[in-house]
């Protein structure tokens, strides 16, 4: 992969960059598609497929992520896309007691709440690889979705840090016509947790209007989300965050122009989303 990228490198290319965990939906198919007007005609667009098991805590479902390479294969190939890279484990994390893998990246600040805190090794799993495949894949610009807002800022600020040559463009959260924000992990739901799982949408839009006639006192707010959300027998609430947009520290007053974050637990399955209110 990195000697391909080299080639087109010296011959002018520009190159976007997908990064994924496979079992693509419209979504992905959304960034790839704004990863090829970044990039123009002449350009080459390389989506990675790869379930990074770094960002995976100990009882999270790393072994059951859903995967179909094949289907993946025929979706990029319609797309459009010039080349998927599939790394396996012991190419991304050569294993061995002594000369194994043993170099990670953290990003200290914009990792510490949310999802930071819900899942300790998470970012730095995440950090990690895509420094990774920044080196390997060498892009000009590379796509993330907005529905992992933390995840963007935190490799935002990993590429301004770190001094990585690539511009990051953050796609608007692609979602189904009820609301619900796509995502792989929503195959797991069974047919009542998907009824069900809207409610995260409908929480973000419940934030919005109380806002809209002034500044709320986030805790209230959020303590009426959580009410809300525990109407629906299937949810089970992890956190509501109310947030800084650029800086992601919570906020004490809900006003427009915030950012919301939560997750939500249907059964097994753990789902994120998030909004400007």
């Amino acid at each position: 992969m990195q000697r391909l990228a080299l080639r087109w490198r010296r011959e002018h290319c520009r190159i976007g960059f997908v990064p994924t965990m496979g079992y693509l939906h419209a979504g992905h198919l959304s960034l790839v598609q704004r990863a090829r007007r970044r990039v123009g005609p002449a350009g080459r667009v390389v989506v990675s497929i790869y379930v990074n098991p770094t960002q995976f805590g100990p009882q999270e479902d790393l072994s059951r992520y859903p995967r179909d390479f094949k289907r993946d294969q025929q979706l990029c190939r319609a797309a459009g896309v010039d080349v998927i890279f599939a790394p396996g484990d012991g190419e991304m994390y050569p294993p061995g007691a002594e000369a194994g893998f043993s170099t990670y990246v953290t990003e200290e600040t914009l990792a510490r709440g949310m999802e930071g805190a819900a899942r300790p090794t998470h970012f730095r799993g995440v950090t990690t690889v895509v420094a990774k495949l920044f080196n390997l894949v060498l892009p000009d610009v590379a796509v993330f979705g907005a529905k992992d807002y933390q995840q963007a800022a935190v490799i935002q600020r990993m590429v301004r840090d770190l001094n990585f040559p690539v511009r990051i463009d953050v796609a608007p959260t692609h979602r189904e016509p009820d609301g619900l924000a796509m995502s792989s992990r929503n195959k797991y739901l069974s047919a009542e947790e998907r009824g069900q799982a809207v409610v995260l949408a409908e929480a973000l839009r419940q934030a919005r209007a109380a806002v809209k006639a002034g500044p709320v006192d986030s805790v209230q707010l959020k303590q009426q989300l959580s009410r809300f959300i525990a109407g629906r027998p299937a949810a089970r609430l992890d956190y509501i965050e109310i947030f800084d947009p650029e800086t992601l520290v919570p906020r004490a007053q809900a006003t427009p122009g915030a950012r919301m974050a939560l997750a939500v637990f249907f059964g097994k399955t753990r789902l994120i989303d998030n909004e400007t209110i």
